[in-house]
């Protein structure tokens, strides 16, 4: 009851997306149904979204064995490339949602303004596997695609990360993970963190924003936690990554958040730590648009934005 109109504060192409998406799927995100409900109607509305967009000069899929199981994923080549770069894609959807299909256009459009090869995961979701199996099986393909880089034409140490939501929490931790565990990430070129999570349960836009409009209530935000953690006590570190060491062997990292975000207080509180540590590390914040914007290149051209703009962030690191 204390929160912002944001309907109010949305421009008007955001507002545009909000009444299609209640036409294409009424209750789109809301968590009082089945995950396996979600997921369906997750798939269903963001296939209009992915229509369109660049087009590759060849896309490769394929299922490598991982820690838990087989992993698909999915390999973009661009018409036009510069180096041999490649960008490894973690896709949101509270790490119960959404695979390398719905966020099909993002990862095509990444792959069109970095002029580099982008690489989608399809982790296992929760809450049938649950924290940290997606950490290990994203720190597994990392690995793996080091081992297999003259194969697949990438080169081995130059490897960027990005994601969204909760692919921009697992961004992070496979970092930290890698940091932390094999002692240095000196080919990770750098993170694109698109309104992440990175462990706050509440804060002050959490209090202010969140709705049915973008299925970030705080009881949604408390459901897609209870479906990745569960209830054992465990060691949160690459979940909570604000709880970890920040202050060294980050690599260079792009945050881009709406204001109208619940999450964003994640990113403003992530650069913060890091430029306090001098850690690399650039902050964008887009006017008038909600949590998931990145999926509305088609009508919202702060998407389209925030695109490029991590892209030149890329670009400008090699």
């Amino acid at each position: 009851m204390n929160k912002k109109n944001v309907y109010k504060m949305m421009t008007s192409e955001m507002l545009e997306t909000l009444n299609k998406q209640a036409e294409l799927i009424g209750d789109t995100f809301s968590t009082d149904v089945t995950y396996e409900k979600m997921r369906e109607n997750y798939v269903s509305e963001r296939k209009f979204w992915n229509k369109g967009g660049p087009e590759p000069k060849q896309t490769v899929d394929l299922k490598i064995e991982g820690p838990y199981g087989s992993i698909a994923i999915r390999i973009h080549y661009p018409k036009k490339r510069r180096g041999n770069g490649s960008i490894v894609y973690i896709h949101g959807g509270g790490f119960v949602v959404g695979n390398i299909d719905t966020h099909s256009r993002i990862m095509r459009m990444l792959m069109e303004e970095t002029e580099s090869v982008v690489i989608g995961v399809d982790y296992h979701l929760a809450p049938e596997y649950k924290y940290p199996k997606q950490v290990e099986e994203c720190v597994f393909l990392v690995e793996w695609l080091r081992n297999h880089a003259e194969k697949y034409n990438i080169d081995p140490n130059d490897i960027a990360l990005a994601g969204d939501s909760a692919g921009a929490n697992l961004c992070l931790a496979t970092a930290l993970y890698l940091r932390d565990n094999k002692k240095h990430v000196s080919y990770l070129r750098c993170l694109l963190l698109y309104y992440g999570t990175y462990g706050l349960t509440d804060s002050k836009s959490m209090r202010l924003f969140g709705g049915e409009y973008d299925g970030l209530s705080e009881e949604d935000l408390k459901t897609y936690r209870n479906m990745y953690i569960g209830g054992e006590n465990k060691d949160l570190r690459y979940y909570d990554c604000l709880s970890n060491d920040l202050t060294h062997g980050i690599p260079p990292c792009y945050i881009a958040c709406g204001n109208l975000d619940p999450l964003q207080d994640d990113s403003k509180l992530l650069n913060d730590i890091l430029t306090y540590h001098h850690q690399k590390a650039v902050l964008e914040k887009f006017k008038g648009v909600i949590h998931g914007f990145l999926h509305y290149t088609s009508i919202v051209p702060e998407a389209k934005e925030a695109i490029r703009n991590g892209a030149k962030f890329y670009r400008g690191l090699n």
